[in-house]
């Protein structure tokens, strides 16, 4: 899914938006026990809890394409002959009315993570009649022909409230303590919605932590074959194979060109407004390499390492791989530059000493003193 088909999908939950008629759910508490099991009608919300619950669901598709929402792709023989493919289509198919299912979801996902607080499992079900939109861009509603059926999980941690003083019409009064439901941590939209359509070979996994793969739960909801490396350890693998197969050729000159030439490429891509989101496989960062003049033998080392940690066709979001700045680290010094003025950093070795130098024609400070440098 792109950012306008998750952006489009986000705009059914408001009230009076979306077709959504009950929530199913469960409480588990801090031992990770099903404490109750509930079916809640929307319609006996008022509006404002019902714009409350909407609106912590929406939060399931928020989040960065690639880091925090995260493709998962089934294979033909999972959506054929596989338990977990099944028991999704079943869900969706029910209206989250086949209990055997719902009950298995909720124990898998019990079984299957690790939250330090109690926390609800809400599962709501929708059916959007995708309209047509035209070569302008707007939609004509009586023009559609693809009705989007889909479902969607949410795993809410429920925190206490801490007593409070709160002040209304003049007075002062006591706000009590009790559960409230957070923001999700983790959740799932099946199938996804591609192309603005269905796709039930694919679903759509949230994390609001990017380090985070929750890779249990995936195995047990979508099988065992969708291995999700965290945006964060992308990054943590992407510098560990360029500085142990570069080696001595890992210069400030080759990293910075690698993170240049990333960073120009999503320049490009948000230029373009391509609703799909940029990838890069291993031929990108090659090409780089050798643009900077890294041998041979090392460019063939990157490649080896990438295709056993990464899988020889993995593509990488850009975004999970470099900085927003440069940072230049030493064992006792940290120096952030605007990733647009690289100009500004040098490397020297003087008089047989390593130097990182930084210049600083005006503006310079010293614990917010601004000093003058001399000759």
């Amino acid at each position: 899914m792109n950012e306008k088909e998750v952006a489009e999908i986000r705009r059914r939950f408001k009230p009076g938006h979306n077709s959504m008629t009950q929530v199913r759910g469960c409480y588990v508490n801090e031992r990770h026990e099903i404490v109750s099991r509930f079916e809640h009608s929307m319609a006996l919300n008022s509006q404002d809890d019902c714009e409350k619950l909407l609106t912590i669901l929406k939060k399931t598709l928020s989040g960065t394409i690639g880091k925090n929402l995260i493709d998962l792709n089934f294979t033909t023989q999972q959506v054929v002959q596989g338990a977990e493919h099944k028991r999704l289509m079943k869900l969706r198919e029910s209206g989250l009315m086949d209990e055997d299912a719902v009950n298995e979801i909720f124990t898998k996902t019990v079984q299957n993570i690790d939250l330090e607080s109690p926390y609800v499992i809400l599962m709501v079900q929708d059916k959007y009649d995708v309209p047509y939109r035209g070569t302008d861009g707007s939609d004509q509603d009586d023009a559609g022909s693809e009705v989007y059926n889909y479902i969607l999980c949410s795993i809410c941690p429920v925190k206490q409230l801490k007593p409070a003083l709160g002040f209304k019409q003049n007075e002062f009064h006591g706000i009590l303590p009790g559960p409230i439901v957070c923001a999700p941590e983790l959740g799932f939209l099946f199938p996804a919605f591609d192309d603005r359509s269905t796709n039930i070979y694919n679903t759509l996994l949230y994390t609001r932590d990017s380090s985070l793969s929750y890779q249990e739960f995936v195995d047990a909801i979508f099988g065992d074959s969708k291995p999700v490396i965290p945006a964060a350890t992308q990054k943590e693998l992407f510098h560990s194979v360029l500085s142990e197969t570069l080696d001595e050729e890992c210069s400030f000159e080759v990293v910075q060109t690698v993170n240049n030439q990333l960073g120009y490429l999503l320049d490009e891509h948000k230029a373009s407004k391509d609703p799909e989101p940029l990838v890069i496989g291993k031929d990108t960062v090659k090409q780089a390499l050798d643009a900077c003049g890294v041998s041979e033998d090392k460019i063939s080392a990157f490649e080896e390492k990438y295709d056993a940690e990464f899988g020889a066709d993995k593509e990488l979001s850009p975004k999970n791989l470099i900085e927003n700045k440069i940072i230049v680290k030493t064992p006792s010094v940290v120096i952030q530059v605007d990733p647009d003025r690289s100009d500004l950093i040098d490397t020297r070795i003087i008089d047989g000493r390593k130097y990182i130098l930084i210049r600083a024609d005006e503006g310079a400070e010293v614990n917010g003193v601004p000093v003058n440098i001399k000759e």
